[in-house]
């Protein structure tokens, strides 16, 4: 089922675009000649010739009917469904998009086989996909039709935004541009991982990315109207405890335990870009090489956690203020534990005489037994699809950063077999067989 696999680009823009187009050869010609179709890509034209453009070509989409994957019982596979109604624009801000290349995520199997996240069934699942713009925003917009895009679906309760079928419904703030200098396949997972990664980073802990030209999330969020900010995530935005002056500065330390998943990769590299110096808890002899690629200061490994714990509280002093644990409860509590100083659990309770929190941001699962002196975060990634202002700032961001090479998605492996395919790539990731790789399904 799986036809190829390719690693990080860590070359430069031109070389980037030469590998990937040797590479898409050996595997999908349909992506080839997807991929090339960037060379045509122009500057956004003035408005009078974009809203003629735009109304002509909306005029010339008629397909009413695709193909999609249907989930109708928690822990049964996708159903092939080969007769389901195109989903509809319903506001001025929204997009259509023909899907060529799906992006899988972890919390794709574990939705269905649990039962998290889901709407009413039956239901159309995914949440990563890239692909070409066959309908613009009926407002006047940076997009065009036949613009090469990623969508990022975390708004999971609604269908039409879903990656499991052929064309999906897109959020114009919720969509990134792809340049000539990343293909579809590489740049299909990248979208939950990298805006999981800069909310964690900027909204959860509040490291400013305004000075390496990429936005303010903390500034950007904290301006939101509170009321429309959904209730689950308004203590996380709202966040008292990291006022101006306590936020992360250059030279100070950020703890990644799990940093060679593809959210931990994507934070490496943010704040790495932001002047953090980055620690890494992680199996090194199987992703070491990769990691210290992509700028990490320090390798620690996890497979011996006490002398892991240890030596994040030796290099950093007993003084590490910001955590991110990207793997579960138990490697949260560890992470927690190298950040407390040894008289945190005499402290406990006097936060309010000055002392400073530890801040980890636990994203799978908190431990079960806090420790004293950290405050634990979760992902506001509600907040990517509700807030316009933020969603806008990261895709925006996101293309400066493919742009300029700066940001590397992570190795992938190809799986065939178009949406008939995604079962068996799904079974993959089930059962840890794709190591560190994404696994991305092209459709075209």
């Amino acid at each position: 089922m799986l036809v190829a696999k390719r690693g990080f680009g860590l070359e430069t823009s031109a070389a980037m675009s030469t590998t990937t187009s040797t590479t898409t050869t050996s595997t999908s010609p349909s992506t080839k000649r997807h991929h090339h179709e960037h060379d045509d890509v122009v500057d956004t034209p003035r408005k009078r010739r974009q809203t003629i453009q735009k109304e002509a070509n909306v005029e010339s989409f008629q397909v009413t009917h695709q193909e999609v994957l249907l989930l109708h019982g928690v822990k049964q596979p996708y159903t092939h469904t080969t007769k389901y109604e195109i989903p509809q624009i319903k506001t001025d801000t929204e997009m259509l998009v023909k899907v060529n290349v799906i992006g899988l995520n972890p919390i794709d199997w574990k939705a269905s086989d649990f039962g998290w996240g889901l709407p009413a069934l039956p239901c159309i699942s995914g949440r990563d996909l890239a692909g070409t713009v066959v309908k613009t925003p009926k407002r006047e917009s940076r997009f065009k039709v036949g613009d090469k895009v990623i969508a990022v679906s975390t708004d999971y309760r609604d269908n039409r935004k879903s990656a499991y079928q052929e064309y999906a419904i897109a959020s114009e703030h919720n969509v990134c541009r792809l340049p000539p200098s990343i293909s579809a396949l590489d740049a299909a997972p990248v979208g939950v991982a990298y805006v999981a990664a800069a909310l964690m980073l900027g909204v959860c802990i509040g490291l400013d990315f305004s000075h390496v030209n990429g936005p303010d999330l903390y500034t950007i969020s904290r301006k939101l109207d509170p009321e429309s900010v959904p209730k689950d995530i308004k203590d996380e935005v709202f966040n008292s405890n990291i006022t101006p002056a306590l936020r992360p500065k250059k030279g100070d330390w950020l703890a990644i335990w799990g940093g060679s998943s593809a959210t931990g990769c994507i934070a490496l590299q943010l704040a790495k870009l932001a002047g953090l110096r980055v620690v890494c808890i992680l199996d090194v002899a199987r992703n070491g090489a990769r990691m210290l690629k992509l700028g990490a200061d320090l390798l620690i490994d996890r497979l011996d956690t006490e002398r892991a714990v240890e030596i994040v509280r030796s290099v950093t002093g007993g003084q590490l203020t910001w955590g991110i644990d990207t793997r579960g409860k138990e490697s949260a509590g560890l992470l927690a534990r190298a950040m407390a100083s040894p008289s945190d659990a005499k402290a406990e309770g006097d936060n309010d005489k000055g002392k400073a929190l530890g801040h980890l941001v636990a994203l799978t699962g908190r431990p079960s037994s806090p420790t004293p002196g950290i405050q634990y975060h979760t992902l506001p990634i509600k907040l990517f699809h509700e807030a316009a202002p933020v969603g806008e700032a990261l895709m925006v961001w996101l293309e400066r950063l493919f742009e300029e090479g700066k940001l590397h998605p992570p190795p992938i492996e190809v799986a065939t077999g178009g949406l008939q395919g995604v079962n068996g790539a799904l079974d993959r990731l089930r059962e840890g067989a794709a190591g560190g790789e994404r696994i991305v399904v092209p459709l075209t």
